[in-house]
C-alpha cells in the first residue's frame, strides 16, 4: 500500500531541486533571486524560453545537470502519485472524508457496534422506524455489504475510544453493542458511558454472568439472544396463540397490527397535564392506549382514563397501520 508520506517526500524532493537550481544560478551567474528562480523554473519545465544572458560553460553544464535531476524528480513524483491513485487510497480517502462529514452532522442517532446477525436485525428495525443509525464494523467483507446496502458506517474497532468519538457518540441518543465477545461489549459500554453519560445503551450478552457486569458498567438493557430464542420456542408450545398474536405486533405491513411509543412531550402543548380522557385517542384515531410509562420509569398496563399526561412520560399505543398514520397526522 502506497503511503501518503511518500507523496510528501516526492514533493519535498522537487522543492530541493528548485533550491539547488536557484542557488546554482545565483552563485555561477551572479543572478538575482528572481532571475535565478526564473531560470530554474523554465529549465525544470523545459518551456523553451531564452536565457536572461549568455551562459558561461559552467552555467551550461549546471543547466544540463539541473534538467537531468528535474526529470528524475518529476519521474519519482509521477510514479508515486500514480501508484497512490491506482492503489485506491486516494479514492478511499475521499470516500472516508465524505462519510465523516455525514457522521459529523448526525444528532440523536443510534450507534450500532458490530454488523453480525444481531447487528443486521437491529439496523433493519431502526431503518424501518426511520431512525438515523451508524454502524461501527472492522471486517472488510461486512463493510462491503454495508456500502451495497447504503448504510452509514465507520470502519474501526468499537472498543477504541477514538472510534467512538469519530462516530459522534457525544451527539448520539443510544448505542447498541452486538459484538460476539462479552468482554468487548463490556469495554464498549464503559467507554461509551464515559463519553456520553446520557446515552441509552443496549448490550448483547452470551453468558448470564455477564449481564450484571454490563448493567453495572452502564448498560440500560442487556439482551441474551440465545435465551430469548429458547424461551420463544418453548412459549410457542405452551401458549402458541398468544405468541403468534404478539409476533404480529410490528411496524410495517398493511395487514399487521402496529405498536407505537409516543412521548407526551411530542404531543400538542394543550394536552400537557391533561388526562387520557381529554386526549380521546380512541375516538379520534381508532388507536388504543395499552400502556403508560411514568416519570419514574414504571409501566402501567391498560392505564385508567384519568391518568395525567405529565411531561417526560410515554404512551404505548396499538392500532392498525392506517390508524397509526391518522395518529401521526393529528397529534405528532
Amino acid at each position: 500500500m502506497i503511503r501518503k508520506s511518500n507523496i510528501y517526500k516526492a514533493v519535498i524532493l522537487l522543492f530541493i531541486v528548485v533550491f539547488i537550481g536557484v542557488s546554482g544560478y545565483m552563485v555561477l551567474g551572479n543572478a538575482t533571486i528572481v532571475d535565478a528562480l526564473y531560470m530554474t523554473i523554465i529549465t525544470m519545465t523545459t518551456v523553451g524560453f531564452g536565457e536572461i544572458h549568455t551562459f558561461s560553460a559552467s552555467e551550461k553544464i549546471f543547466t544540463i545537470f539541473l534538467i537531468l535531476i528535474s526529470i528524475t524528480a518529476y519521474g519519482i513524483l509521477v510514479k508515486v502519485v500514480s501508484e497512490y491513485i491506482a492503489s485506491g487510497d486516494f479514492f478511499n480517502q475521499i470516500k472516508n472524508k465524505k462519510m465523516q462529514q455525514k457522521i459529523s452532522k448526525l444528532k440523536n442517532h443510534t450507534v450500532v457496534c458490530g454488523y453480525g446477525r444481531n447487528g443486521v436485525q437491529a439496523v433493519a428495525k431502526l431503518t424501518s422506524y426511520d431512525k438515523p443509525c451508524l454502524v461501527i464494523e472492522r471486517d472488510s467483507e461486512m463493510i462491503t455489504q454495508l456500502e451495497q446496502e447504503g448504510i452509514l458506517y465507520l470502519q474501526g474497532d468499537a472498543t477504541n475510544d477514538a472510534t467512538l468519538i469519530d462516530a459522534n457518540i457525544a451527539n448520539a441518543s443510544s448505542l447498541i453493542t452486538a459484538l460476539p465477545s462479552d468482554a468487548d461489549n463490556l469495554f464498549v459500554v464503559l467507554s461509551a458511558k464515559q463519553l456520553n453519560t446520557k446515552l441509552t445503551i443496549i448490550s448483547r450478552a452470551s453468558n448470564q454472568s455477564s449481564c450484571s457486569k454490563l448493567k453495572i458498567a452502564g448498560a440500560n438493557n442487556v439482551i441474551m439472544p440465545d435465551k430469548l430464542g429458547g424461551d420463544h420456542m418453548a412459549s410457542l408450545v405452551v401458549t402458541p396463540d398468544v405468541i403468534e398474536f404478539v409476533d404480529q405486533l410490528s411496524l410495517g405491513g398493511e395487514v399487521t397490527t402496529n405498536l407505537k411509543e409516543i412521548a407526551v412531550n411530542d404531543l400538542p402543548k394543550e394536552y400537557i397535564n391533561k388526562t387520557l380522557l381529554d386526549l380521546d385517542l380512541r375516538r379520534k384515531t381508532g388507536c388504543t392506549i395499552i400502556g403508560f410509562k411514568t416519570t419514574e420509569n414504571e409501566y402501567i398496563i391498560n392505564p385508567e382514563a384519568d391518568t395525567t399526561l405529565e411531561v417526560d412520560t410515554n404512551l404505548i399505543v396499538i392500532g392498525r397501520p392506517e390508524q397509526i398514520k391518522k395518529l401521526h397526522s393529528l397529534f405528532l
